[in-house]
């Protein structure tokens, strides 16, 4: 049921667009607000909805995986601006878990064809080998780091048949920091802008040392 569920809003939300006018008018619109770099105006579209604007945001970051309207970090970024720093870390952390999940279940059902299809050869081979070498801790840095980040690592980590508990975890393990960090930093953009490029470089740095460290203890083991 839960594969069931979390593939079929996809499909839902394609079909949507293009067999109701209305819906293809507002996903439209929606689009050309997210992409207009207005924070001001991206946050009072979100605020419209009301008690279903965060309903509303966790299905554009499920879109966004899709088609990369925006990246997730600057939908974190709106969400703490439209619902303050404690409720949008919240609805940031619900929306990333709900995301990810949709997109480790679609990586298990559809297979490595379609999967390479969605996000490209190159994309897909270099994370998937990513993942078969470093497993969760790949998951943890890719989260981290904000420009480093990328949703196909969801699909890839169920296309390779992860176990859920482990890639969830690695997931928020990750996002979580990053989310708080953009929430304490939000109200100042040199700083935000500051903050997210000193985490970026930590997380790359952490993931070298990561991967020497996996190199050596091979080289150790005679592997």
């Amino acid at each position: 049921m839960k594969r069931i569920l979390s593939f079929s809003v996809p499909l839902l939300l394609i079909a949507a667009y293009f067999l109701w006018p209305g819906f293809q008018t507002e996903v439209n619109e929606a689009y050309q607000i997210f992409t207009s770099n207005d924070r001001a105006a991206v946050t009072e579209y979100v605020r419209q909805f009301g008690i279903w604007g965060p309903v509303v945001f966790i299905l554009v970051m499920i879109v966004q995986m899709f088609l990369i309207v925006v990246p997730s970090w600057l939908l974190m970024i709106i969400a703490v601006l439209a619902y303050g720093k404690v409720w949008g870390v919240v609805l940031s952390v619900v929306a990333v878990f709900v995301a990810s999940s949709v997109g480790w279940v679609i990586g298990e059902v559809l297979g490595e064809a379609t999967i390479t299809r969605m996000v490209g050869e190159k994309t897909e081979k270099k994370l998937e080998n990513v993942l078969e070498k470093y497993g969760p801790g790949a998951v943890v840095i890719f989260r981290l780091a904000p420009f480093l980040s990328n949703d196909a690592i969801s699909f890839i980590a169920g296309m390779l048949k992860m176990k859920y508990t482990r890639f969830i975890a690695a997931t928020l393990v990750g996002i979580v920091p990053l989310t708080v960090l953009i929430a304490l930093f939000s109200d100042n953009t040199e700083t935000l802008k500051s903050g997210l490029v000193w985490v970026g470089g930590v997380s790359l740095l952490l993931y070298g040392g990561y991967v020497i460290w996996d190199v050596w203890g091979r080289e150790e083991k005679g592997e």
